[in-house]
C-alpha cells in the first residue's frame, strides 16, 4: 500500500483570501511537490489562472459547486490523481465561495489514496460581522465556519486592534475549533498543510460532519465576455450600481488605454491591477440575480465599452 497523500481543504466565503493563501503557499513549499485542485463557481475559473501563475500542477473545476452539482467530475479528478506515477506531497482542494468544503473532504476521504489534513477556513474579519447577518448568505458562513479545523483570519490589518478582537470573538462564537490566524497577506504556518506535529493535531477538535444547508434559489453565476475595450471608471460604476444584489465579481479586462487588469469586487471593494496581456474580457458574477438583472447589468457592462474617454490604471485600490 502507498503512503496516502495528504488532503487539505480551503474553504470560505467569496472574496476571504482563499487563492492569495494557497498563491503564499506555493511560494514556500520547501521543495514538496504540490497539486492545487481549483473549483469555481463560474464558466470562466478566474482563481485557477492567477494560480497557474505559481505552479504548473493546477486542475480547474468549473460550472458549479464542486461539492454538489460536478461531485462525480471531482471523484474522478482524485482518481487520477491519486493513480499517477509521481504523486504530489499534497493535494490541496480550494472549494468555491458558496460551497461546504466539509462535504469535499467527505469526498476526498472516499478515495483511500488521500488522508485528510485538515480543513482550512478563510474569514474575511474586516465583513464577517455584515456576512453574517445577511438573511441570504449568511448560513452559508456560519457552516463554512462550523466545518474548519483550523481558520485565518484575513484583513485583520485594516481594523482597529479592538474591531479585529470583536471579529476574532465572532467567529469563535461559531467554530467548533480554536486554532486560529491571523494571514499576513495569505501566509499562514506551513504546519497547516504539511505538518504532522503532534502538538498540533492533538488541538484539533473531532469534525462533525454535518448536512449542507440549501444555496439560495436566487444564488446565480453569469459570465460577461467582450471583444472590446473598457473605461475603467465607467466598468466600476456598472457593477455599482448592482452591488446589493452582486456578492463577488472577478476577471480579466482590457482597458480603453490598451493595457490589461486583473478586476476583483467583492461587495464594494473595488481592486484593479495590472496583468498580462488577454485575448477578450472575461468576468465571472456571482450575485442574487433574477433574470432581467442579469440581463440588465450586462448592458451596463456593453455601455462601459463606448464611453468617449480612457483613463489611465493610476490608483490600484479603491
Amino acid at each position: 500500500m502507498m503512503t496516502p497523500i495528504p488532503l487539505v481543504v480551503i474553504g470560505g466565503y467569496l472574496g476571504a483570501g482563499k487563492t492569495t493563501m494557497i498563491n503564499a503557499l506555493l511560494t514556500n513549499t520547501e521543495g514538496r511537490r504540490v497539486t492545487v485542485l481549483v473549483n469555481d463557481f463560474g464558466s470562466i475559473n478566474i482563481d485557477a489562472a492567477l494560480i497557474r501563475e505559481r505552479s504548473d500542477d493546477v486542475i480547474g473545476l468549473e460550472n458549479g459547486c464542486v461539492c454538489c452539482s460536478i461531485g462525480g467530475k471531482l471523484m474522478e479528478t482524485l482518481i487520477e490523481i491519486g493513480a499517477r506515477d509521481v504523486r504530489p506531497d499534497l493535494l490541496v482542494i480550494e472549494a468555491s465561495g458558496v460551497s461546504d468544503p466539509v462535504r469535499i473532504a467527505q469526498v476526498g476521504m472516499l478515495d483511500r489514496a488521500f488522508r485528510l489534513q485538515g480543513i482550512v477556513v478563510a474569514v474575511d474579519a474586516q465583513s464577517i460581522g455584515e456576512t453574517l447577518a445577511d438573511v441570504y448568505i449568511g448560513d452559508i458562513a456560519r457552516q463554512q465556519i462550523e466545518g474548519a479545523t483550523s481558520i485565518v483570519l484575513t484583513r485583520t490589518d485594516l481594523l482597529r486592534s479592538d474591531e479585529a478582537r470583536a471579529a476574532q470573538a465572532r467567529v469563535m462564537n461559531i467554530a467548533h475549533t480554536r486554532i486560529v490566524f491571523e494571514g499576513d497577506r495569505g501566509s499562514v504556518p506551513n504546519v497547516l498543510f504539511f505538518g504532522d506535529e503532534p502538538s498540533l493535531r492533538e488541538r484539533l477538535a473531532p469534525m462533525t460532519f454535518m448536512p449542507s444547508s440549501h444555496l439560495p434559489a436566487d444564488l446565480q453565476s453569469f459570465t460577461f465576455r467582450s471583444d472590446d475595450r473598457f473605461d475603467r471608471r465607467s466598468l466600476k460604476a456598472a457593477c455599482a450600481s448592482f452591488s446589493a444584489r452582486l456578492l463577488r465579481a472577478k476577471g480579466f479586462v482590457r482597458l480603453l488605454d490598451g493595457t490589461c487588469a486583473e478586476i476583483h469586487v467583492v461587495g464594494k471593494r473595488w481592486h484593479i491591477t495590472p496583468c498580462r496581456d488577454v485575448v477578450e474580457t472575461g468576468i465571472v458574477f456571482i450575485g442574487l440575480f433574477e433574470p432581467d438583472a442579469i440581463d440588465a447589468l450586462r448592458r451596463a457592462l456593453s455601455s462601459a465599452a463606448s464611453a468617449p474617454r480612457a483613463e489611465p490604471c493610476g490608483e490600484l485600490r479603491e
